[in-house]
């Protein structure tokens, strides 16, 4: 579901409205432009991402687009996919943690100095695609599913790539795998239907 604006989201999030009203306040009292992206309030200063607010089942996070390179606040700060991300720092909180916004606000001013500054941690180049043997094995005895998958841009193969070797159990593969099998045939990205916002 596309969302139009950040009321919106919080309104959506009701478990998490006090919390995401409470560092949605000081945010804006920031340079920060407010927007959404990917479906969730995103921070800019001249268009460049800064920071962003998401609420999950179990938490809210506050994450850093460039966080790796905060130097003078790190305590809280911790990488949501360590070995995936290398950039991308967040701040966690539960329901029931308290939210000292004039803690949070040093990092904020840290990130937006950080971007006036024009640092930011570039993105690697390209990697190889390594494709787990269940889908290598399913694209060479399905010659459709073989010529659809050559045809998905290169994010869109990383994506069923990842998604299948990123299972540990051998049965949790084997479901993966029998789910995209349709959205590959499709031609659709694995992630498609959270870009449309």
């Amino acid at each position: 579901m596309a969302v139009k604006d950040v009321d919106e989201y919080i309104e959506i999030h009701k478990y998490w409205q006090t919390e995401l009203k409470q560092i949605r306040q000081m945010l804006q009292d920031t340079k920060l432009e407010e927007t959404i992206k990917w479906g969730a309030p995103t921070y800019t200063l001249k268009d460049k991402n800064v920071a962003g607010l998401a609420a999950f089942k179990n938490h809210i996070a506050l994450w850093f687009f460039n966080g790796a390179l905060l130097k003078q606040n790190t305590d809280l700060l911790l990488n949501a996919q360590e070995g995936k991300t290398k950039s991308l720092r967040q701040i966690r909180f539960e329901k029931g943690d308290e939210i000292n916004t004039e803690v949070l606000l040093r990092y904020v001013l840290e990130a937006i100095e950080n971007q006036k500054l024009g640092k930011t941690i570039k993105a690697s180049r390209k990697q190889d695609l390594i494709i787990p043997p269940e889908l290598k094995s399913a694209l060479k005895n399905d010659a459709e599913l073989d010529e659809s998958y050559c045809q998905l841009t290169c994010s869109k193969q990383k994506e069923y790539a990842h998604y299948i070797s990123e299972a540990k159990k051998e049965t949790t593969r084997a479901k993966r795998l029998e789910k995209i099998i349709p959205m590959i045939k499709k031609g659709v990205g694995l992630h498609d239907k959270y870009k449309n916002c």
